[in-house]
């Protein structure tokens, strides 16, 4: 009987995702941790510095006796749970953050609970073609796709036009 590995996720101390992903690949697991360049500000300089798109958050791809061998992890807080059981990124999430990231857009992140009600709507056109999400109310052209394992929303600035309600 083989068991199915899944995308578990963990929430790591504060600004320890790198490290731990370091750490949890020195000891053989797959790691997830999704990354995207911005620019940032310095009092005598500009850069373009590569950071965790989700602060504070990791997901490992394991199988449910090996969630507490993650844990023992120097800089690993906590497995996220949902409903219960440790929380797991599901496929079709795990897809949608890589194509998020492979469109090179600025991506924006906001707990699940700053997102208010909007129409549910398909990406008709460009990068993210057949993607869909759901609209904040207040910006008809923020896009957003709710993780809701991980608590978490993506929101990308899409041009109205592009949109369609479904």
């Amino acid at each position: 009987m083989t068991v199915e590995k899944n995308w578990y996720v963990f929430y790591t101390k504060s600004r320890h995702e790198k490290k731990v992903r370091d750490l949890l690949q020195r000891r053989g697991f797959e790691v997830f941790l999704p990354m995207q360049k911005v620019m940032r500000q310095w009092s005598d300089r500009k850069k373009k510095v590569e950071v965790p798109l989700f602060n504070s958050y990791i997901f490992v791809l394991t199988v449910p006796p090996f969630v507490q061998d993650v844990l023992q992890v120097p800089g690993v807080a906590w497995a996220i749970r949902h409903n219960g059981k440790p929380a797991i990124l599901r496929d079709k999430e795990y897809k949608t953050i890589q194509r998020f990231l492979e469109t090179g857009l600025s991506i924006e992140i906001l707990p699940a609970a700053d997102v208010e009600e909007g129409d549910w709507v398909k990406v008709m056109d460009g990068s993210l073609k057949g993607a869909v999400g759901q609209v904040a109310s207040k910006n008809p052209g923020r896009f957003m796709v709710l993780l809701e394992a991980i608590g978490q929303v993506m929101r990308v600035e899409i041009a109205p036009e592009l949109l369609k309600k479904i």
